[in-house]
């Protein structure tokens, strides 16, 4: 824990479950509703929902509209994790209501697991574990695999995960081009800078997404897009699943119009494509990019934080709106 809670307790919210460290502490703080393990959860709002004053969830929970609306009291979204698509923005600004998330935090794990994927994905990593646990290796000889080292790396969104993901890649002798709004204007001036995704993905050997999900990026990557990174191009997402339109996905690996890909996130997560569990050129990871436990620690002490520091005195660390 970082902070303490000086002001009176107050009412939260739960939508889904957290880390157990974490609802020791918010429990040890806040009186907090589990909504998820509710058996009528209308009923704990019509119960508990005047007295709410937080709402207390994470990238995969979120907070819909409805959710927001039905409590009059409503002071903040409080988001475990960076991503805030999930949360209507729009309607708790409607309601004066603020959200946080948990950025910077966690950008190294995120940028760590694209690197590993990118390694992982074209030397054919999880098929060889998979060749030898079966107990083929005594028989058979395993295939060649696609060397990363010195390919260009293309990234899609050079926010502060994206110049993590650019900064291992020059390790590996790596040309980085980028897609952003606008250039940015603190990036190394050997990094090439693309107008858009057609043009950045025509000109690249890896694709790596690390752009925010939400109605803006939403299928930013189409089968246009997959055409032109074309069939020696791998995908690499580790931003949201929207981002990518996943049947296009489906149709050019199945036909051989991109090498592969390496996923840790999906658009209809946690279900995934069921074409794509027999391709061998493609890993898929259960949207673990921060998922370690010195990162969760520190995601959770700044959601607490922000939870903190607003019914103590009205502060947050990082506040979205």
């Amino acid at each position: 824990m970082t902070s303490t809670l000086t002001a009176p307790a107050a009412d939260l919210l739960m939508v889904g479950p957290l880390l157990p460290e974490l609802t020791a502490d918010l429990e040890s703080r806040y009186r907090v509703h589990r909504w998820w393990e509710s058996p009528d959860p209308a009923a704990l709002l019509r119960e508990h929902g005047p007295a709410i004053r937080g709402i207390a969830t994470s990238g995969r929970f979120g907070a819909p509209r409805s959710l927001i609306d039905a409590l009059p009291a409503l002071e903040g979204v409080f988001s475990f994790g960076v991503g805030y698509d999930t949360i209507d923005v729009a309607a708790a600004q409607a309601r004066n209501v603020l959200v946080t998330n948990t950025p910077g935090v966690l950008d190294a794990c995120v940028a760590d697991t694209a690197l590993a994927l990118m390694l992982a994905a074209p030397r054919r990593l999880a098929e060889a574990d998979r060749f030898v646990r079966a107990g083929r290796w005594p028989q058979e000889g395993f295939g060649l695999g696609t060397r990363m080292s010195g390919k260009r790396c293309g990234i899609v969104g050079l926010g502060n995960i994206g110049l993590q993901i650019a900064r291992r890649a020059e390790a590996f002798d790596m040309p980085i081009l980028y897609t952003s709004r606008k250039p940015r204007a603190d990036a190394p001036a050997r990094y090439q800078y693309c107008a858009d995704v057609l043009e950045l993905a025509a000109q690249s050997d890896f694709l790596v997404l690390a752009v925010p999900g939400g109605a803006a990026t939403r299928h930013l990557v189409n089968a246009a897009v997959l055409d032109a990174l074309g069939p020696q191009g791998w995908l690499i997402n580790i931003a949201r699943g929207s981002v990518v339109d996943e049947t296009a996905l489906v149709a050019a690996l199945r036909d051989g119009r991109i090498a592969g890909a390496g996923l840790d996130v999906f658009e209809h997560e946690p279900a995934t494509p069921p074409a794509l569990n027999g391709m061998d050129n493609v890993v898929m990871l259960p949207h673990i990019a921060s998922g370690t436990h010195e990162t969760r620690r520190a995601m959770a002490d700044l959601m607490l934080a922000n939870l903190d520091g607003w019914f103590r005195d009205g502060t947050t660390v990082t506040r979205v709106v």
